[in-house]
């Protein structure tokens, strides 16, 4: 046996006691957006590779232990519009939950992703992406905790009404009165404040205001790859003080220098056809391929990611990076991170640079687990001192 089939032999037996913990995945947008939620055109428990990254038999190959489903709305959609279609996301998820017991298993809490491993299942975890989901509105935020929402991604790709993002021109320095908020009052119901897609400026604003560890669901580096997606080093160094976690992303635009200037010219490709330069859909996709077939895409691999967690290791410590690979929510992947079944090649690749099994275990499974149970217990605290807030961005921000 070659050195790399031992050191994939070596990753698939580690994933088996460890398995990954993944940050992100878009699986409830595509089957909004490909089937309009008709689950039983897109059954998860065959192959869907023909549609999709995820299905249940590319999980197992992958080594996913436990999932964060993202229930993402696009920024198009404000106010009750956001809220609704933010909630048929969560029953999507649901409905996902209902349909493959035997491999999906809803957890609220860090000890239900323990349970659900030691089941043999995968945990199945809730995130909104960007915090206009909650329409302004910390009651709705508060009812998508109870629904099992435990992390929201503070922005996506556009600056909304108390929050900057890291793709939008800045309103706020940051987060406004009505931001910081948001982020108290998340850290009383325990979820996870994600800061994916923020400006710096929100994530050092952020890291002040936080009683509880923060996460970064699906960011890698910015001294790799220098994209505003990615996390500075100033920031990583804040990392231990806080207790949080760092999860690279795959995605090659973000990872993948010679990506960046590829990417600007394919999303002015897509809106030249008149899509939202994000869209997944049939239609785009077909644009997208053409696209490239013209203009070969310059190609990340699990080397490209393993370089982005050597540097984010270096800069916050082992106990503070993680993975969140984006699947289903990008036209594009690594060669060799193709889809969920690719994690044991990066975990291969780790292994190949010397990665201890107690390092990769911290990363893969134990960081994501601790993150969750130490905010849960700053929740149980807080909820002691004071009760939900009332506040709203009128009376905070004028």
């Amino acid at each position: 046996m070659n050195d790399a089939a031992a050191h994939l032999d070596r990753a698939r037996a580690l994933l088996a006691e460890h398995p990954v913990v993944d940050g992100h995945n878009d699986l409830p947008w595509a089957l909004r957006e490909q089937v309009a939620y008709d689950i039983d055109r897109r059954d998860i428990a065959g192959d869907t590779s023909a549609h999709l990254h995820t299905d249940i038999p590319r999980l197992r190959a992958g080594g996913v232990g436990a999932q964060f489903w993202s229930v993402y709305v696009r920024t198009d959609l404000t106010g009750d519009a956001a809220v609704s279609a933010t909630l048929e996301q969560i029953d999507v998820v649901r409905q996902l939950l209902d349909r493959y017991p035997g491999d999906l298993a809803f957890a609220g809490t860090a000890d239900e992703m323990e349970a659900a491993r030691a089941q043999g299942r995968i945990a199945s975890l809730m995130g909104a992406e960007g915090g206009h989901s909650i329409g302004n509105s910390l009651a709705t935020l508060r009812a998508f905790h109870e629904l099992g929402v435990r992390y929201m991604t503070l922005t996506h790709n556009d600056t909304i009404d108390w929050a900057d993002s890291a793709t939008d021109d800045p309103r706020h320095d940051g987060l406004s009165r009505f931001g910081e908020e948001v982020v108290r009052e998340m850290n009383r119901c325990g979820m996870l404040v994600d800061l994916s897609h923020v400006a710096a400026t929100t994530m050092r604003h952020a890291l002040r205001v936080t009683e509880a560890p923060v996460i970064f669901s699906h960011s890698s580096s910015r001294a790799v790859c220098d994209h505003p997606r990615n996390i500075p080093d100033d920031v990583l160094e804040l990392l231990p003080r806080n207790g949080g976690v760092a999860m690279a992303t795959f995605v090659p635009k973000f990872v993948l220098p010679e990506a960046v200037a590829w990417t600007r010219a394919a999303d002015e490709n897509m809106r030249a056809h008149g899509l939202h330069h994000l869209d997944l859909s049939a239609e785009g996709k077909k644009v997208q391929r053409a696209f490239e077939e013209a203009n070969p895409r310059p190609v990340a691999t699990p080397s490209t990611v393993a370089d982005h967690l050597d540097h984010m290791r270096e800069v916050a410590g082992i106990d503070h990076i993680g993975i969140g690979g984006d699947y289903d929510g990008t036209a594009f992947t690594p060669s060799g991170l193709d889809d969920v079944a690719g994690y044991p090649h990066l975990i291969a690749e780790l292994l190949r640079r010397g990665w201890s099994d107690a390092d990769l275990a911290k990363l893969t499974w134990s960081n994501a687990v601790r993150v969750l149970r130490d905010a849960e217990a700053v929740a149980a605290d807080l909820r002691t001192r004071r009760g939900p807030s009332i506040a709203t961005l009128q009376q905070l921000d004028g």
